[in-house]
C-alpha cells in the first residue's frame, strides 16, 4: 500500500529524510516513531503530496506521488499533529464539508458522520462553532472528517495527543476497525506504550534514517535481552540525534 524506495527531502544543506526504503502491506498499523527533528512529518508531507521529494520514489496503492499524486491522493486521509479548521463552520458542517469534497454518497456520509460524532461524544456540541472547541475537541473532529470517507491509506501525526483517556481509546479501536477492513493506518507518535500495544509493526526514523523496521519480536532480535520495551529500545537506537526539522 505504501512502499517508498530512497525517497529523499533536503533543505538547502539540511537533509531532513535520508534515503528512506520501506514497505507498508494492507491491513497494518504502522507506527512510525523518532526524537523530535527526526523526519517524520517531513516523510509524511512528502507522502500526502504537500511537498515535493528531492530525490526517490514512493507510490501510494501503485499511484506515483509525484506522477499520479491525484489519484494518491483521492484514496488517503491526513490528520496533522495541528489541527487548523475552519473555525466558522459548526463541527458537524465541516464532516459534511469534507464528506462532499470526496464526492461520497451523501446517505452513506451522513451515516458515517453520525456514527463518528456520537463515537467521539461530540453529538451534542457538532451544530456549535469550532471556534468554540477545545483543542481535544478540535483534534476528535479533525480525526472525525478524516475517517468520514473511510480512506483506503491513513496518515496520522500524533492523533491522540491532547486527547483525554477514553477518547483516545476510542481514537485506537477505531483505527484498529479501519485495518481490520483493510486501510492501512501510518501513524506517529510520541507516546510509546501507544505504539506498542496497538502497532503491527513499528519502524524508528533517526537523522532522517530508518534506523529499523519490524514488528516487537523483531526488533528485539539480537539485543542482549529478548524483554526490552520498546521505549528501551527506541532510546537505544536514537540517543545521539535530535535536530531542527520533523
Amino acid at each position: 500500500m505504501i512502499t517508498t524506495t530512497h525517497l529523499t527531502k533536503s533543505f538547502g544543506k539540511l537533509i531532513a529524510v535520508d534515503g528512506l526504503t520501506m514497505q507498508v502491506e494492507a491491513g497494518e498499523l504502522f507506527g512510525f516513531l523518532g526524537p523530535n527533528g527526526a523526519g517524520k512529518t517531513t516523510t509524511i508531507n512528502m507522502l500526502t503530496g504537500l511537498i515535493r521529494p528531492s530525490s526517490g520514489t514512493a507510490t501510494i496503492c501503485g499511484y506515483d506521488i509525484r506522477t499520479q499524486a491525484s489519484q494518491a491522493k483521492a484514496i488517503t486521509g491526513l490528520m496533522p499533529d495541528t489541527p487548523n479548521l475552519y473555525e466558522t463552520l459548526t463541527g458537524r458542517q465541516f464532516v459534511r464539508f469534507i464528506a462532499d469534497l470526496y464526492e461520497i454518497d451523501p446517505k452513506q456520509s451522513e451515516r458515517r458522520m453520525e456514527e463518528l460524532l456520537e463515537a467521539f461524544d461530540l453529538t451534542d456540541t457538532a451544530d456549535e462553532l469550532i471556534k468554540s472547541y477545545s483543542y481535544g475537541m478540535k483534534k476528535k473532529i479533525l480525526l472525525a472528517g478524516v475517517l468520514v470517507h473511510e480512506p483506503r491509506v491513513l496518515f496520522l501525526d500524533e492523533p491522540t495527543s491532547g486527547l483525554d483517556p477514553k477518547s483516545a481509546r476510542i481514537a485506537k479501536e477505531l483505527l484498529r476497525a479501519c485495518c481490520d477492513r483493510g486501510c492501512t493506518v501510518f501513524m506517529t507518535t510520541h507516546i510509546l506504550e501507544i505504539a506498542e500495544r496497538v502497532c503491527d509493526r513499528i519502524g524508528i526514523i533517526n537523522g532522517g534514517k530508518l534506523v529499523a523496521v519490524g514488528t516487537m519480536e523483531e526488533l528485539r532480535q539480537n539485543r542482549t535481552t529478548t524483554d526490552l520495551s520498546l521505549e528501551d529500545i527506541f532510546l537505544e537506537l536514537t540517543e545521539h540525534t535530535e535536530g531542527e526539522i520533523t
